[in-house]
């Protein structure tokens, strides 16, 4: 875990998988993913449930993000009739951050309000960091992750080196 300027910072692999609901069978494959998984999803955007080592995200209204918390997370097969499954993992990093002045550097990268209960803990926010699309997962009070593409990922912590050192 590397620090910048008082935050606490690691940057790991991203093990990320989508599943998508065609038009029309989302109840369908909603309820193969309960199967699977033998947890109800996400009921509204940028919400998530959390189960074991996975933390499933609704980022879409058919769209769904399974983060693990480990590489080698149980494989997920849908029927193509109901929807599809892509592996995301490849593109991304996963960037966690925490610190009392988190809040206060996020204000200067990102579009989020810390206060808002759309960014409560367990909430995630689709925006953008430098210009660069991220997803902001909010994991505690002074906590969240960053799930970021990964050639971006040495800038967009320069950039949160800089803020951070900012008065």
């Amino acid at each position: 875990m590397a620090e910048i300027s008082a935050l606490e910072v690691s940057v790991a692999d991203c093990p990320l998988v989508q599943v998508e609901a065609w038009d029309g069978r989302l109840q369908q494959f909603e309820a193969v993913l309960l199967g699977t998984f033998g947890i109800a999803l996400p009921t509204s955007v940028g919400e998530t449930v959390r189960h074991q080592n996975l933390r499933a995200i609704r980022v879409a209204p058919r769209r769904f993000w399974l983060l693990y918390d480990v590489p080698g997370g149980e494989p997920i097969a849908v029927d193509p009739d109901l929807g599809s499954v892509v592996d995301l993992g490849e593109g991304r990093t996963r960037l966690r951050l925490s610190g009392l002045r988190l809040p206060d550097v996020l204000a200067k990268c990102i579009a989020v309000d810390w206060q808002s209960p759309a960014a409560a803990p367990g909430r995630t926010i689709q925006t953008s960091l430098h210009g660069v699309p991220i997803l902001f997962l909010r994991t505690g009070e002074t906590a969240c992750e960053f799930l970021i593409p990964r050639s971006f990922s040495r800038s967009i912590l320069d950039w949160l080196g800089d803020s951070a050192g900012e008065s």
